[in-house]
């Protein structure tokens, strides 16, 4: 039983940023070429630039994902492996009858 309240108050709120489809599209993609810029993820996922840029922001801000700059655009990558690790879980357990 974890009995800190505020880490499961965090894993949940973690949970809750990648529970959509497209952020997880964006982040299986970050899972095989390691960095991307905004522009080539948001040609891989076929979302605009803008909505492309929340999904990031809102997964940046629960240390998801991280970015950095090179000249005038931004490069994203993931921060925490081990969230590779949830959605291979979650691909595992949806394929169970």
């Amino acid at each position: 039983m974890i009995k800190d309240k505020k880490k499961v108050a965090q894993i949940a709120k973690v949970l809750k940023t990648i529970a959509h489809p497209q952020k997880l599209e964006i982040l299986m993609l970050l899972g095989c070429k390691q960095k991307l810029f905004v522009s080539e993820i948001q040609k891989e996922v076929g979302l605009t630039q803008s909505m492309t840029s929340q999904h990031l922001l809102a997964m940046k801000a629960q240390g998801i994902v991280c970015s950095a700059k090179k000249a005038n655009v931004v490069m994203y990558y993931i921060a925490n492996k081990n969230v590779l690790k949830v959605i291979s879980c979650m691909k595992n357990c949806s394929q169970q009858k």
